[in-house]
């Protein structure tokens, strides 16, 4: 039965956004951006429930309440400059928390995390967005019981 609710909101996410998703075993978002900052580059981000070095673990789009915390882990390569990002997370369309990022050269990952509470159920989305306001990228995401 959970895998089946897991499927309904997968598809729902998908009809939702109305945007191409391709879901890979591992839900990585791996990114080749067209993002013209000169000093740092997106290669990679992901939502998920922990990490080891520049590796997400558990990465998904729909996560358990039960499991308690959830990650927005980023990683860049280059950073010519030392610089920041901003990780805006939102639940249905209201912002919810904004956290300030270091990033430091030549190469830097780095996350920011929200406790999961029984109202947050529902969908959410994380912007990643550069200091001049620009939105590098969008992860969007589920929690569910």
């Amino acid at each position: 039965m959970q895998m089946y609710c897991r499927t309904i909101v997968i598809c729902l996410l998908i009809i939702i956004n109305g945007v191409n998703i391709s879901i890979s075993q591992d839900s990585k978002h791996s990114i080749e951006s067209e993002y013209a900052n000169n000093s740092l580059k997106l290669v990679q981000a992901a939502m998920c429930e922990s990490f080891e070095g520049i590796e997400p673990k558990n990465p998904s789009m729909i996560f358990s309440i039960a499991t308690e915390k959830v990650i927005c882990f980023t990683f860049f390569n280059p950073v010519i400059e030392d610089s920041y990002i901003f990780h805006k997370w939102y639940r249905k369309d209201k912002i919810s928390t904004v956290r300030k990022l270091s990033l430091k050269s030549p190469q830097w990952a780095t996350y920011s995390s929200i406790q999961l509470r029984e109202t947050d159920k529902g969908p959410w989305r994380v912007e990643i967005v550069d200091p001049k306001g620009y939105t590098i990228d969008i992860l969007r995401f589920s929690i569910t019981d």
